[in-house]
């Protein structure tokens, strides 16, 4: 004999935690993978370095979309440092020199840089769990009709409720009384 499905979710314990946390745990290794993202082995970085740096000449533009001769020249000087075999991290390291931190499009994770990419991600995982307490609470809370409220002295009881023929019925019967 097989078992019929309950169609109370509730009283089948289903939890909604579980699927809550697999999805934030997703969304997390989807941010994280993008984050860490960069080219392949043997593939010219002196590109990707122009897009993710940020322009000193043109702010809050890339390097690769100031469109300033300074940056321009700039560009060209990261791909000649890369095709006389400097490191990737030592052109970033030059540059941080040259201009500072400002450069850089996202902070470096250490120190007070870390603060910058674990704050959101907390920030959002606190909401969230404090979204489904007060959903949970809600929900529990919510009470269920039990009887007819108490009726106050001189008010009319309710007509029983109609069903749709006797709904129709009664809707036509007051148009018709409208229409005199």
């Amino acid at each position: 004999m097989r078992a019929q499905p309950s169609k109370n979710i509730r009283a089948r314990g289903w939890q909604p935690q579980g699927s809550f946390l697999a999805l934030v745990l997703l969304l997390a290794f989807a941010w994280l993978g993008t984050a860490n993202a960069q080219a392949p082995e043997g593939e010219s970085w002196g590109y990707a370095l122009a897009h993710e740096l940020m322009s000193p000449y043109c702010p809050g533009r890339t390097l690769a979309a100031c469109t300033s001769g300074q940056a321009a020249e700039l560009r060209q000087w990261i791909l000649l440092q890369e095709a006389a075999g400097a490191s990737r991290e030592e052109v970033v390291a030059i540059l941080e020199t040259r201009f500072g931190d400002v450069i850089r499009s996202s902070p470096e994770a250490e120190g007070w840089g870390l603060a910058a990419w674990l704050l959101p991600g907390t920030a959002v995982l606190i909401g969230a769990v404090a979204v489904s307490l007060v959903l949970r609470r809600m929900v529990r809370q919510a009470p269920l009709p039990t009887s007819a409220p108490p009726e106050a002295p001189g008010s009319r009881p309710d007509p029983a409720p109609l069903g749709d023929d006797e709904f129709a019925q009664a809707v036509d019967r007051e148009i018709a009384a409208a229409d005199l």
